[in-house]
């Protein structure tokens, strides 16, 4: 049986057990739990830049939300419940932060397109209508509500060019050409 040795987890741990000792003196101090699933009155302490902090997961939501968002999402350390948290937590992040919340949502953001008659998720037009979707997107200068991957990019562009090729920008042809 081989056994592999991770560094960080072990320097994670390190740090973990200097913050309670640190904290010791001065207030209780909760670990994240991996296998517990939180609700909006469970306490959490968590590592901020003026140091340990221990709040209800609730008042985290305010706090800091792109925080407890990536916890969720990218490093998946952090189980909440989706409708007393999760749901909460985007409608935060949409506010906080709104250039994360673009980012995270890409294509599932909804928008005012023309030709619908109220809003639909970005990714349809992008799927049924790339000629449309471009001229909306870029000629219509609607870059900043929608935030497209750089693979996203080349998949409208190579669409685009192949059908409608004189729609496009240079500087677009370019970014399909090197890609």
């Amino acid at each position: 049986m081989a056994l592999y040795v991770c560094a960080r987890p072990f320097f994670s741990l390190y740090l973990s057990v200097v913050t309670i000792l640190a904290m010791a003196d001065t207030e209780v101090f909760y670990p994240l739990d991996p296998e517990k699933v939180y609700y909006s009155m469970d306490e959490l302490t968590l590592e901020t830049p003026e140091g340990p902090k221990t709040l209800r997961l609730g008042a985290w939501l305010n706090y800091d939300p792109v925080l407890i968002h990536k916890m969720i999402v990218r490093e998946k350390t952090l189980h909440v419940d989706q409708i007393e948290l999760f749901n909460p937590l985007m409608s935060k992040l949409r506010r906080a932060d709104p250039q994360y919340y673009k980012q995270y949502m890409g294509l599932n953001v909804t928008i005012d397109f023309p030709g619908f008659s109220s809003d639909i998720l970005a990714k349809i037009p992008f799927e049924n209508d790339p000629i449309g979707f471009y001229k909306w997107w870029r000629k219509g200068k609607h870059e900043d509500k929608v935030y497209l991957s750089k693979v996203n990019q080349f998949r409208l562009f190579q669409k685009v060019y192949l059908m409608e090729p004189k729609v496009m920008l240079k500087k677009d042809i370019l970014f399909f050409q090197t890609f």
